[in-house]
């Protein structure tokens, strides 16, 4: 039977797609310092424009980043509410998964000592 996906797990998905790559994780991190232009973005990149604008667009379709205007330019800026969910979600999965681990840890603990009486 088919999971029927919500609106939060497609935004995840965006979220995660946006993320699964390295040249959009590290655009990411130079926002972090601050806004910058697509050309700014784009310097360190042996990319094409179009190619950087691409990895700009599919940013901001998962939300992680802005474009404001300011006179002739859009600079970009990072949104970081946006990252605090994809936080909080792996620490969601972290959270439930170490409580998986200890109850299995424990019953393995409980089968060992039943064994060695």
């Amino acid at each position: 039977m088919p999971v029927e996906t919500t609106t939060e797990d497609q935004r995840l998905d965006a979220l995660f797609t946006a993320l699964g790559d390295s040249t959009r994780r590290d655009i990411i991190a130079r926002l972090s310092a601050g806004e910058a232009t697509v050309k700014e973005l784009a310097e360190p990149y042996a990319m094409s424009m179009q190619a950087v604008s691409q990895h700009i667009r599919i940013l901001e379709r998962s939300g992680l980043i802005s474009r404001g205007r300011h006179r002739q330019t859009r600079p970009c800026r990072l949104e970081p509410t946006v990252l605090a969910d994809a936080v909080s979600w792996i620490e969601e999965s972290r959270r439930t998964w170490s409580e998986r681990m200890d109850r299995l840890e424990t019953r393995l603990a409980a089968l060992q000592k039943g064994e060695s009486q």
